[in-house]
C-alpha cells in the first residue's frame, strides 16, 4: 500500500514536471543501476583477487564464471544476477502498479528489465565491458510473469543438457521469450524491446557459436570435470 501511495506521488510529479517520459527516464536509469552491481566481477575480485575478464573468454557472468572458477561459483553468480533483475523490476511494479494502466506498467516493466541488462553488459565503472546479461534476462522474465519464467527457464536447462553448450540453451532461451512476448499480446513496446534483446544475446554469443563450429568451445559438462 505504501508503494502504491509512493508511487502514485512520483507519478503525478513527473506528469508536472514532463510526462510519462520522466517515469521511463527512472525506470531506466533505476533498472541500469541494479544491472551495474557485476557480481561475477566483486565476487571474483574478493575471493581470488584477480579481474574475471582476464579468465576463460573475457566475460563478466555466470557462464564464464562456472567455465573458469567451477560450478558452485557460477551458481552464486548466477543467482546473484538474477535477483538484481528480479527487485528492480519489483521494485517497479509495486511502485507503479496502482499509477499506470495495465499496458504502461507492462511495458514499464519490459523497459526496466532491458535496463538491468545494458548495466550488466556495460557497466560504467568497468569500461562499459561486462557481461551479457543471460541471468539477468532470466530474472527479469520471473519477475514479470512467473509462467513465462518457468518456461524460459526450463528451456535453457533442457537446451544446455542436451547440447552440453550454455550459449545454445541461451540463444533458445532468447528465442522462446521473443516468440511468449509475441503470444502473450503484450504490445508493440514490450516486443521491440524483446526482439533487442534477443538480438543483443544472439550477437554476445557468436564467439561462442564460431568456437562451437571449430570445437574449441568447452562444453558445460568438460568445464564441470575441470573445476569443482
Amino acid at each position: 500500500m505504501l508503494f502504491n501511495f509512493f508511487g502514485i506521488l512520483i507519478y503525478i510529479a513527473c506528469e508536472k514536471q514532463g510526462g510519462i517520459y520522466l517515469t521511463y527516464i527512472l525506470s531506466i536509469l533505476i533498472g541500469y543501476f541494479a544491472g551495474c552491481f557485476q557480481t561475477s566481477y566483486i565476487l571474483v575480485k574478493q575471493i581470488k583477487k584477480t579481474d574475471i575478464r582476464s579468465l576463460g573468454n573475457g566475460n563478466a557472468g555466470a557462464s564464464n564464471t562456472t567455465v573458469s572458477l567451477g560450478w558452485k561459483y557460477g551458481v552464486l553468480v548466477g543467482l546473484l544476477d538474477i535477483a538484481k533483475a528480479v527487485i528492480s523490476v519489483l521494485l517497479i511494479r509495486w511502485i507503479y502498479s496502482a499509477a499506470l494502466p495495465a499496458e504502461e506498467l507492462i511495458f514499464l516493466l519490459y523497459l526496466n528489465g532491458f535496463s538491468v541488462i545494458l548495466g550488466h553488459n556495460y557497466p560504467f565503472f568497468m569500461g562499459f565491458k561486462g557481461g551479457k546479461g543471460t541471468a539477468s534476462l532470466v530474472g527479469m522474465i520471473f519477475a514479470i510473469n512467473l509462467n513465462l519464467g518457468l518456461l524460459c527457464l526450463l528451456t535453457i536447462l533442457l537446451v544446455t543438457v542436451i547440447t552440453d553448450y550454455i550459449a545454445l540453451g541461451t540463444i533458445a532461451l532468447v528465442i522462446t521469450f521473443l516468440l511468449s512476448t509475441v503470444k502473450l499480446d503484450y504490445g508493440s513496446g514490450p516486443i521491440i524491446i524483446a526482439l533487442i534483446i534477443t538480438l543483443l544475446s544472439i550477437y554476445k554469443h557468436l564467439p561462442n557459436i564460431v568456437k562451437i563450429k571449430k570445437g574449441e568451445e568447452n562444453g558445460l559438462r568438460k568445464s564441470l570435470k575441470l573445476k569443482k
